[in-house]
């Protein structure tokens, strides 16, 4: 068998290997251990590992080194067993699995994308200690995995360059096909380290099929370079004490043609994937050869965040006033009352912010709700977009507060704030991890639970600080609890939204939901708590958003129904169904609950005013005359 990888690549995709680090995890070695000390304590279990990718289909075979420098391994006291551990990552390696597989040391980055922790002299010598045990012991090829910036990878590259002509894949780690963290495009950073002698460049980690898609898309002039794509399985969910990934393996098959055709050439997984995805890749792969990959029908990924809300006019002004309205709770009690969810922006423009928030105010919505740097990616303040809805709109603002970004002091002073600005009406939610977000060296700090945070905020409502000290005044917090109703076990999750309105909870607000007869069940399960629930409603823009959404982002679940009527639908038709689906839901809302919560996708506001006054139509609304439907 030929063993040049440069050279075989040339004539055929290769599939690469999963997840050591989380398939570890889930087989119950804990986190805060170094897996990578396993190579020596271990390596039983990590050959293993190695032996079921390769029988998989794994012909790319990453040795179990990834963190086996010595700035990581000092973590764990193991800064002297540098070498002896990734000499026996490569021999394990190399021992578990045939002569066909090529196995390429793994090297990840020191930063881990923190932009100020690691002098370059430092990372330059620890990169030379590991790769000088990985090139001797024989790999055939260096994998540099998980790199946030060019800077690093440079010093990388620049180092094996000069001790070997092995074959190396240099893969970044982004997020939305954007930038490194030292502000290069992947255009001009793919062609730096192609310059510097990089064999085969990609991305890995931090994001799922689907956006690694628009990864390769972004990257599309490149042509004729060989690229490698090893994404997650979606984005985690931290269920019961436990991380889930929600991606399938057949998920995983269909992106592997499409990775294909966008030019990939070694295609593999990582965080979250196990042998089962590998394996659905690899017979994908397999049979679109055999019938060559020209006969695999091409689809381009959307680009879904540059998607523009139609011809939608803007509103006609209206009369700035300050906000007098009765709380949602006793308005909840009187009729149907909508909650529509608009995300503050990633940049510094709130142009299109305001003219949504105008728009829906216009078209009778009860309130405006703003999510905490969801999925751990950076967007404007939410406190400073409630303050401009409340004080100079006139828009009841419900704003998310997450546990993960401030610490005690953090959140009460966050709260103190908001009852300064009378703005009253809070949901609670854990927060997605830092780590798996757009700053992944940013802290987690999670002081509070989501029961926790409701119980603090309950004290404040008693005149009692965090600390337990008393204040002048007593707050007027409105505090509502989140629940993800797309779980295999309804009842257990109940129980734990239970404990949320035992720990003080005032409402609840759903995960979307795209079954009806799940909005039955939640009803029925949920009759006996004498808290209003807001049911979730995302209307889909395309047959590609609602694939995102069902494999990739945790707590959301669609019916195979609404999967089939989705697909392959784009644009106004792909807009238009959705509408249609968010109506049908809307319908059985309404039968069982006051509460309706809207979910605005991509900015698009004009699908949720719409489904807005569908509310008040079907409703019938007394002053439902003010806002009327366009046609």
């Amino acid at each position: 068998m030929e063993k040049d990888l440069r050279s075989v690549l040339k004539k055929q995709i290769l599939v690469g290997d999963g997840a050591m680090g989380t398939f570890l995890y889930q087989q119950g070695f804990p986190v805060g251990i170094s897996y990578e000390e396993l190579n020596i304590t271990n390596p039983s279990v990590i050959a293993d590992v190695h032996r079921q990718y390769y029988e998989a289909g794994a012909r790319v075979i990453e040795t179990n080194t990834f963190t086996a420098t010595r700035e990581k391994l000092s973590k764990f006291g193991l800064e002297s067993e540098v070498e002896a551990i990734n000499r026996a990552g490569v021999r394990i390696a190399r021992e578990a699995v045939g002569q066909d597989a090529f196995v390429v040391g793994a090297v990840g980055s020191i930063r881990g994308g923190k932009k100020k922790n690691v002098l370059p002299s430092i990372i330059e010598e620890d990169f030379r200690q590991q790769v000088t045990a990985l090139i001797e012991e024989g790999v055939d090829g260096i994998l540099l995995e998980t790199f946030f910036d060019v800077e690093e990878m440079m010093i990388a590259l620049k180092l094996i360059r000069k001790m070997s002509d092995l074959p190396v894949i240099s893969q970044f780690a982004v997020e939305e096909a954007g930038r490194t963290t030292d502000g290069f495009d992947m255009v001009q950073a793919f062609r730096m380290v192609l310059d510097e002698g990089a064999d085969i460049v990609g991305f890995n980690c931090r994001s799922g099929p689907n956006r690694m898609l628009r990864s390769l898309e972004s990257v599309s002039e490149l042509e004729g370079t060989p690229f490698s794509v090893f994404p997650n399985a979606g984005i985690p969910d931290y269920v019961d004490g436990k991380y889930m990934y929600a991606a399938t393996p057949e998920y995983f098959a269909d992106n592997a043609l499409k990775f294909a055709r966008l030019g990939a050439r070694i295609i593999g997984g990582c965080c979250g994937t196990t042998p089962a995805h590998i394996s659905a890749m690899s017979k994908a792969l397999s049979a679109a050869e055999a019938q060559s990959l020209e006969a695999v029908p091409q689809v381009q990924p959307e680009r879904t965040e540059k998607f523009e809300a139609g011809n939608f006019p803007k509103p006609s002004p209206i009369e700035i006033t300050k906000l007098e309205a009765p709380s949602l709770l006793e308005q909840v009690k009187q009729r149907h009352t909508v909650i529509v969810e608009l995300d503050p922006p990633k940049d510094l423009n709130i142009d299109k912010f305001i003219e949504g928030s105008l728009a829906l105010k216009a078209a009778g919505v009860d309130a405006v709700t703003m999510a905490d740097n969801s999925l751990a990616v950076t967007r404007m303040s939410n406190s400073a977009l409630a303050y401009l809805l409340h004080d100079k709109l006139g828009i009841r603002p419900l704003v998310h507060i997450a546990c993960r970004d401030r610490n005690l002091i953090g959140t009460q002073s966050h709260l103190m704030g908001f009852h300064a600005m009378g703005i009253d009406h809070v949901l609670a939610v854990t927060g997605d991890p830092a780590k798996f977000g757009d700053l992944p060296g940013a802290s987690s700090v999670y002081d509070l639970t989501s029961f926790e945070i409701i119980r603090m905020i309950k004290q404040l409502n008693e005149g009692v600080a965090f600390s337990g000290k008393p204040l002048k005044q007593k707050a007027n917090f409105v505090v509502g609890a989140a629940f993800n109703p797309n779980v295999k076990y309804l009842e257990k999750a109940v129980q734990r939204l239970e404990r949320k309105v035992e720990a003080g909870a005032d409402y609840i607000m759903t995960q979307p939901v795209y079954d009806a007869r799940l909005i039955e069940q939640i009803y029925e399960t949920t009759k006996h708590l004498n808290v209003p629930i807001f049911i979730g409603i995302a209307p889909l823009a395309s047959g590609g958003n609602a694939e995102y959404l069902h494999n990739e982002v945790p707590g959301i679940q669609l019916s195979d129904e609404v999967l089939n009527r989705m697909k392959g639908l784009k644009g106004e038709e792909g807009r238009a169904m959705g509408i249609q689906i968010a109506k049908e839901l809307l319908d059985t809302v309404v039968q069982y609950f006051n509460g309706i919560y809207l979910m605005t996708p991509f900015m698009a506001y004009d699908m949720t005013v719409k489904l807005t006054k569908y509310v008040w139509e079907i409703t019938k609304r007394p002053d439902f005359h003010l806002y009327p439907l366009t046609k």
